[in-house]
């Protein structure tokens, strides 16, 4: 690698104290928050794109993609330890000023991706028509899924690819690059696909191929840009031993996805067994979480560059200032997000429903959302600060630990229909009040000076 990459400031915080230092480090962290936040948001738009298109075919190939996206977004979530520990291993690296080893992590990254996606590629493609099946998919609705399914196994490598190229790039600060990259690609899908489905007839498989075709054009691009910053790797062939550990921190952050998902999944299922309006309720204010929870990940995205990057210099003192200004930044952020859906709450349901009980009780799920965000503000923020100091074992078993946690609610809201949404969401709020508490004290812990 360069000694000063592409995109990569010099840090600008000489000394962790003072009014001026904060500012600097409040402008560094959003200015790195802001691209972020585009990467986080122009992600699941393949998938949005693909829905607004597949969505005028008919209600059966929407259906079978409904089935098909949701067995690919298990997959893609699953392989973001690609991209965050690679961030943290090319940060800490160049922190300490070592170019090889950064160029090294980045090299060993790349051909796990290869590695990890090829055979899923192939076991998505053998078992798609069971896997459709399993979560309820059958007979014109089960071909479509297996149709996308059987195509998009070809960009999943590729895809693959493109978060761990991300990760070498966020490691050198430079995330205006991955943006402007996916932007392109989601481009190119939207217009590719809009020829394939409607002017060649493709159907499902046209939507389908031009989202590979799309991933395809992405890792290439990445792939380019990444040729210069490679030069500096010292060994260039997979090597095991260097993989091991990247592939312990994808074992460990897939326990954390997985323990996420499953909390999530299960309140889900409870809205779905107290009754439909609290089913319908229940869904408007995930998908508000959802696209809240981007924007809290993206001031928690900067800590894994920038605490490792101090770390990798041997700075814990600066590693705390990050910390602390990355929660200061996280938590006014989760303030004025709390703000906004209370003040709101009453008109957002009115957007995604006329159904009056559906709208009177999506607004007290609002209002428990909205005194989510400052725990979560908090929760993220950490996250954030833990994945930068490599601290994935912890993430992963605490992870686990707030599920089981987290249990008994679940069961007693199943047990009292009457508690409805307010138990469901309560639940959610102790969740990560719990979260929040446990890491803070974590991080505490992680960056204490050496004694």
């Amino acid at each position: 690698m360069s000694s000063v990459p592409s995109g990569r400031e010099p840090p600008d915080v000489t000394a962790p104290t003072g009014v001026d230092a904060e500012r600097r480090l409040n402008r560094r962290i959003v200015s790195l928050a802001v691209p972020a936040l585009g990467s986080l948001a122009v992600e699941p738009v393949y998938v949005l794109v693909d829905t607004a298109i597949v969505g005028r075919l008919g209600t059966q190939q929407l259906a079978g993609l409904a089935i098909a996206a949701t067995v690919l977004s298990f997959v893609f979530a699953g392989s973001n330890f690609l991209t965050y520990g690679t961030t943290e291993r090319v940060a800490r690296r160049l922190g300490a000023g070592d170019q090889t080893g950064a160029g090294n992590v980045g090299i060993q990254a790349l051909w796990l991706a290869v590695l990890c996606g090829v055979p899923i590629a192939v076991a998505l493609a053998v078992f798609a028509e069971p896997v459709a099946s399993l979560l309820g998919a059958d007979d014109e609705v089960l071909e479509h899924a297996v149709t996308y399914l059987s195509w998009s196994a070809l960009g999943v490598p590729f895809f693959l690819v493109t978060l761990a190229a991300q990760g070498v790039f966020r490691g050198e600060a430079d995330y205006i690059t991955p943006l402007w990259i996916l932007l392109g690609a989601n481009l190119a899908n939207l217009v590719i696909e809009l020829v394939f489905v409607f002017v060649l007839d493709m159907g499902v498989a046209g939507s389908a191929l031009s989202t590979v075709i799309a991933q395809v054009g992405a890792a290439l691009t990445f792939l380019w840009m990444l040729r210069s910053r490679m030069r500096a790797a010292e060994v260039r062939r997979p090597s095991r031993e260097r993989m091991a550990p990247l592939m312990s921190a994808g074992k460990h952050l897939l326990l954390r996805v997985g323990s996420m998902l499953a909390v999530f999944a299960g309140a889900t299922t409870i809205a779905a067994r107290i009754d439909d309006e609290t089913l319908a309720a229940h869904q408007i204010v995930n998908s508000m979480f959802i696209f809240l929870a981007l924007v809290l990940d993206a001031f928690a995205v900067p800590a894994h560059t920038l605490v490792a990057e101090e770390e990798g210099r041997g700075d814990l003192e600066a590693a705390r200032f990050v910390a602390r200004r990355s929660v200061v930044l996280s938590v006014v952020v989760g303030l004025g997000l709390g703000g906004l859906i209370a003040a709101t709450s009453p008109l957002l349901p009115r957007i995604f429903s006329d159904d009056p009980a559906v709208v009177d009780t999506a607004m007290v799920g609002l209002w428990w959302l909205a005194a989510m965000m400052i725990p979560g503000a908090v929760a993220f923020a950490h996250d954030g600060i833990l994945i930068g100091a490599g601290d994935y074992r912890f993430l992963g078993l605490a992870a686990l630990a707030y599920l089981v946690a987290v249990v008994p609610i679940a069961v007693f809201t199943l047990l009292t229909p009457a508690l409805g949404i307010s138990g469901i969401w309560g639940g959610l709020l102790v969740w990560m009040v719990l979260r929040a508490v446990v890491n803070d004290r974590r991080t505490r812990h992680v960056l204490a000076s050496p004694t």
